[in-house]
């Protein structure tokens, strides 16, 4: 029993993009999509691929074993690979070359090991595109504005509540301040207006 279960720990293919899922890339742009597997096994003839919405196939390599690169199976014209599996760390990232506002979305980095009876595992990110021009796609404009400029917009208007909040406070310690400073006084005369208020105001504390 002590065996197999030492053998069900070391039967686990992991895929990681890291510690976010999401990213963030600027219109035109190169983006690198990290992405790496580990396996307490060892690999052979491991297959790795890239999806795009979890359908569109962008990037297909194999991985004979530990001593060898990756061998292209196929990919989209716009996608070099940009890791390396002879390392330490079994980097399969890929770069995404001239990022338009159509390549926002969820990338799923996919990986099939057969030497661990064809496990499989995936990890996602998501990808965001913002404008780089005003002159972009007036919908696109929109979304984009809509999602950062409501996530800013929120921000501020929580400060600004903060900062009202604070400032209303503040006056009301200061009245209160006031109205004790004033009211604790026998002889407000001099005050003129202000300790007559204050007199008036006296009686019903009492």
């Amino acid at each position: 029993l002590p065996g197999l279960h030492v053998f069900a720990i070391a039967f686990a293919l992991e895929v990681s993009v890291g510690k976010t899922n999401t990213m963030m890339a600027l219109n035109n742009s190169d983006v690198l999509l990290p992405c790496t597997f580990t396996t307490c096994m060892g690999f052979q003839d491991l297959v790795f691929t890239w999806y795009f919405n979890s359908t569109e196939l962008i990037y297909h390599g194999k991985i004979k074993n530990k001593a060898t690169e990756p061998t292209l199976v196929t990919r989209n014209p716009r996608v070099d690979f940009a890791g390396s599996t002879t390392k330490k760390d079994n980097n399969i990232s890929i770069l995404l070359n001239n990022v338009e506002f159509s390549d926002a979305g969820k990338y799923t980095c996919h990986v099939k090991n057969p030497k661990e009876k064809n496990a499989q595992h995936n990890a996602t990110i998501f990808l965001t595109v913002v404008h780089k021009m005003v002159e972009t796609d007036n919908t696109v404009t929109l979304i984009i504005v809509g999602v950062v400029g409501g996530l800013i917009g929120l921000l501020i208007l929580f400060m600004l509540i903060k900062k009202v909040v604070l400032f209303i406070i503040k006056k009301t310690q200061d009245g209160k301040k006031e109205c004790l400073v004033s009211s604790s006084g026998n002889d407000n005369t001099e005050n003129g207006l202000a300790g007559s208020k204050a007199e008036q105001k006296a009686p019903p504390k009492a």
